[in-house]
């Protein structure tokens, strides 16, 4: 049986949803998009195809009252709406054993806009680059003795959509309180974070262009495009205008304790472009969608797009193949986080309890409170599977 179908499933049952899905406008303009990478049409495929019969499934029967469901298989694609409950709380089920009892802040670093067209034809660089200079920003800043004198570590994630789903890369970073200096545990001087946001910002700019300057000498970055074309013959003139902007890090109040952490988390880590709930409706290849304005005082809106700028403006937060989004540094890195986690619970006098390990049905019956087991006609019965339902897969042409 589908685990995450057999989730979605119930929860369908139970909100009686029939609001148009992201997988119903792909479908409705599959046919009017461009050429697209191979890699974009995999994930068009994935989502078209995701709980249909084109995946094959169950058929579920209760043991009970006799009802019976087909149950049609996920395509567990990371770019899916539908396929990220089970992933998030695995992943969250991990990182709840890290947490420590100090503060925790979140940072957002940001680049310029000024970067997008090179940004888009050459994401896997740029990304990857991002994520070296947030890295060594807050490592090389939180060292300083002026600020903290300790080595830090902590969690980033990289988003590329702002709500009006353009392209807006940015990197969530979620970092304790603290940090280890000669086998002791370092608290930050006063409340307020560590280190000032005008010295992460220099420091984040002149990290990003030197690379990116490196990168350009090195003749790594490819300009495609009238746009990227025109930055290429004036490179040095978009340094120039680069190194004069004040490039946006922002430090938001820290969190009242680990659990604030979690809900965090569970809000930002498996996050894609657009989810399901945000889509109003799909009318005369019209889509309408919630988005909240920042600059207007986080307002709730409306936005009316077209299906093709609609999907145009998804594709774009695509990630390269096999792109990690996820990353962990200093102390919590894969590298360093068995020895210094254990160190910095040590310090911290961590009670570390042997966490109970569940299956995905326990799983979700704990942060939902559904069991995807029982019958939702009768409550009583649970399903079992009485047969399969083969494959139908129906792959769309990319050329």
């Amino acid at each position: 049986m589908d685990k995450i179908s057999t989730f979605a499933h119930k929860n369908k049952q139970l909100n009686n949803v029939s609001k148009p899905e992201l997988a119903d406008i792909l479908r409705g303009t599959i046919s009017r998009l461009p050429k697209l990478p191979q890699s974009y049409w995999k994930v068009i495929n994935d989502i078209t195809a995701c709980r249909t019969s084109r995946l094959g499934g169950h058929i579920l029967k209760c043991e009970h009252c006799g009802h019976q469901v087909n149950l049609y298989n996920s395509c567990r694609n990371r770019h899916c709406p539908k396929c990220q409950t089970l992933a998030k709380a695995r992943w969250l089920e991990k990182r709840m054993k890290e947490l420590l009892p100090v503060n925790y802040y979140h940072i957002v670093f940001t680049l310029p806009d000024l970067l997008n067209p090179i940004s888009l034809v050459n994401k896997k660089l740029v990304y990857n680059l991002l994520f070296k200079c947030v890295k060594e920003t807050l490592l090389e800043a939180a060292g300083n003795p002026k600020n903290l004198g300790a080595d830090i570590g902590f969690l980033t994630i990289l988003h590329t959509w702002g709500q009006n789903l353009q392209f807006h890369p940015h990197i969530h970073c979620v970092v304790p309180a603290g940090g280890l200096h000669n086998n002791k545990w370092m608290h930050p001087k006063n409340n307020d974070f560590f280190i000032s946001v005008k010295i992460l910002s220099k420091l984040f700019r002149g990290k990003f262009l030197a690379y990116l300057k490196k990168n350009y000498q090195e003749k790594k970055i490819s300009f495609h495009g009238k746009v990227c074309s025109q930055l290429e013959k004036d490179f040095n003139h978009l340094i120039d205008q680069l190194y004069k902007k004040n490039w946006v890090v922002y430090a938001k109040k820290p969190f009242g304790g680990p659990e604030k952490v979690l809900n965090y988390l569970g809000r930002y880590t498996h996050r894609i472009a657009i989810s399901n709930n945000r889509i109003i409706s799909y009318q005369n290849k019209n889509v309408t969608f919630y988005w909240k304005d920042y600059k207007d005082n986080n307002k709730r809106k409306i936005m009316l797009l077209s299906d093709t700028e609609f999907i145009r403006r998804f594709l774009l937060h695509i990630l390269p193949e096999n792109f990690v989004r996820i990353r962990s540094f200093g102390f919590l890195s894969n590298k360093s986080k068995k020895k210094k986690l254990s160190l910095c619970r040590k310090l911290l006098k961590v009670k570390v309890d042997k966490a109970e390990k569940l299956n995905w049905q326990e799983l979700c019956l704990k942060l939902t409170g559904i069991d995807p087991g029982i019958c939702d006609i009768c409550n009583k019965g649970k399903f079992i599977v009485t047969g399969n339902i083969p494959e139908d897969k129906m792959w769309y042409d990319s050329s």
